[in-house]
């Protein structure tokens, strides 16, 4: 059994807790997050066993499919994942910043996991759409290189489902900026 994963968003609030309800009574899973995001959507994001939350994350978006905006199922996910999320990652000397924009929330957890197991970087911030009309942004450091072939991959499979918004990567980001990020 494998530690899993996996979150669903959608357009409405009613639906999205709908939704987050049927997660939980369908499976053995943790609810790590339960909430409304700008603008005006719901995202419910879950962990347990990899079986357990794809089976809650299939029902889930079963519930309402016309108000579903999308949904992932992560197998061991990086585990710099819930820091970055949470706002309490350390990091210390930022050789490159790497930023990553989308248009949704659920697709930017993907792209921070791939850009971890891509390269060797570090993940300072997931901002999953509050006070971003929808859109979500992550933060990576490491050396250059590193944070272009994270950046690259992670862009790819974002672009992959139309999600993708905007992206670079800063050699050497001014002291200024990184006291205001990191």
């Amino acid at each position: 059994m494998s530690r899993a994963i996996g979150m669903i968003e959608f357009k409405t609030v009613s639906a999205g807790i709908t939704a987050a309800d049927q997660m939980v009574k369908t499976a053995e899973v943790e609810l790590l997050e339960a909430q409304t995001v700008c603008p005006g959507k719901y995202i419910a994001l879950i962990a347990g066993d990899l079986s357990a939350v794809r089976a809650a994350v299939d029902r889930a978006a079963q519930t309402r499919p016309d108000e579903l905006i999308d949904t992932f199922v992560l197998g061991n996910p990086d585990e710099s994942i819930f820091p970055a999320i949470y706002g309490s990652s350390q990091i210390e000397g930022v050789k490159a910043l790497g930023v990553l924009e989308t248009y949704d929330a659920s697709s930017i957890i993907v792209a921070a996991d791939i850009a971890a197991k891509t390269a060797i970087v570090k993940l300072i911030e997931l901002r999953i759409a509050k006070g971003m009309c929808g859109k979500s942004y992550m933060l990576i450091t490491g050396e250059v290189a590193a944070c272009e072939a994270a950046i690259a991959k992670a862009k790819a499979s974002v672009g992959d489902k139309g999600m993708f918004l905007d992206s670079s990567v800063i050699a050497r980001p001014d002291p200024q900026l990184c006291k205001h990020i990191v």
